[in-house]
């Protein structure tokens, strides 16, 4: 499987419960550590989608619950902002004992800062990026304010957070005081990416620019323009992901595979775990890709789908085709564009059209030439698209022999 239930125990003594996932060929190039935002859980869409865009970029990523939280034992009013930064350095632990130290920590929201925070004391970590993340932890006290002067009158107040209640102590204002991210991140030197939306209303974007200020290059900030906090837009969270991925591997050691990913002996493999519905790892040559299905169809739109990939092979075969024979003629052909579509249509001059069983297999082939061709290379050219290889076999008798493996 590509995803694993995993606990291990806290610094308490209290188990804690995550999720690890892998990429598809099961052989990941570095392994990552998530921080969820507060009051949140491993299974935030957004944690997961972010998850998803990095595995399918080869890193392992495990995301996990906070003590008090999701899965995980303990009880929340009982945890500080201390202790979410101990449970890192604990997931950080299991990970070197039980797989491989991770280089990279994520952080979301106040998962952020604790990811800053807990970099200086994980050795292995290499590249730290932040999502959302507030400049100071006591930032969070915003949140409820309407209970503070309960809580430090009494001890402890009940607050309702995004609809659920919690109770908060003295404690953990208190634990907030003391901690200083500008300090931190100024002593961090580790490469450090700042991902924040201009429009974000619950940690306002000028927490990035005090976190950007004063951390040490090499820093980099990017704008996630129109996001929310929590990035419940799915398009939203899988960039960050993507856009992590493509960051962190400027700063990490990614050795060249030598396994050939799925074990398989043919071109291409492709692994569905139960329970991610139609998102698909596949291994194609060379290349780790996902096919999914669309929205539409109960998927998740990671990929493209089955068909979409089989006109993708039309397509890709039939401008190879044109170029290479327009190459041995020397014909000034500067570019050639392919749009193919899929679908079941009635078959032309049949004699049972309104019978659904009359519907054949159609792609439709729109072919765009740019360069100073006459009517007659045009001609021709739509002729030599007809015999390119993938047509040929979409058009020839096939078969699939199909056989159980152990």
């Amino acid at each position: 499987m590509n995803l694993q239930k995993i606990k291990f125990e806290n610094k308490e003594g209290q188990t804690l419960v995550g999720r690890l996932e892998f990429p598809a060929d099961r052989h990941p190039h570095n392994f990552a550590l998530f921080a969820h935002c507060f009051t949140c859980t491993k299974n935030l869409s957004a944690v997961k989608n972010i998850s998803k865009a990095l595995t399918s970029n080869g890193f392992a990523v495990l995301r996990f619950d906070f003590t008090g939280l999701g899965e995980s034992d303990g009880d929340f009013a009982d945890t500080n902002f201390s202790g979410n930064v101990n449970d890192l350095i604990a997931a950080a632990d299991y990970l070197k004992e039980d797989y491989q130290a991770p280089s990279l920590l994520i952080g979301h929201s106040l998962g952020g800062a604790a990811v800053i925070f807990a970099a200086g004391e994980i050795e292995s970590v290499k590249a730290v990026a932040t999502v959302g993340a507030p400049s100071n932890p006591k930032h969070v006290q915003h949140l409820f304010k309407s209970g503070l002067e309960e809580i430090k009158a009494n001890g402890e107040a009940v607050v309702n957070l995004s609809g659920r209640d919690f109770k908060i102590k003295k404690q953990f204002v208190d634990d907030l005081e003391t901690k200083s991210l500008p300090d931190t991140a100024k002593a961090l030197r580790k490469p450090l990416l700042i991902m924040h939306s201009p429009q974000d209303d619950m940690v306002g974007i000028k927490n990035a620019e005090e976190i950007y200020m004063a951390a040490h290059h090499p820093k980099s900030f990017v704008s996630l323009d129109g996001a929310d906090h929590l990035l419940f837009d799915r398009k939203d969270s899988t960039y960050v992901g993507e856009v992590i991925s493509g960051w962190a591997k400027r700063y990490l050691p990614i050795k060249k595979k030598v396994e050939e990913g799925l074990r398989t002996k043919h071109q291409v493999a492709a692994s569905l775990d139960a329970q991610d519905g139609f998102t698909t790892q596949m291994k194609v040559g060379n290349h780790y890709i996902i096919a999914d299905e669309p929205e539409s169809f109960g998927g998740n739109d990671f990929g493209p789908s089955p068909y979409e990939l089989i006109s993708a092979g039309l397509s890709a075969c039939t401008v190879m085709t044109i170029q290479m024979y327009a190459k041995r003629k020397d014909w000034p052909v500067d570019n050639v564009e392919v749009h193919t579509s899929y679908s079941k249509t009635h078959a032309e001059d049949c004699q049972n059209c309104e019978d659904d069983n009359a519907k054949i297999d159609t792609f439709h082939r729109e072919i765009k030439f740019s360069g100073d061709l006459n009517a007659t290379q045009k001609a021709r050219l739509l002729e030599i698209a007809d015999r390119c290889p993938v047509h040929r076999t979409l058009h020839d008798e096939t078969q699939v022999i199909t056989s159980m493996v152990d």
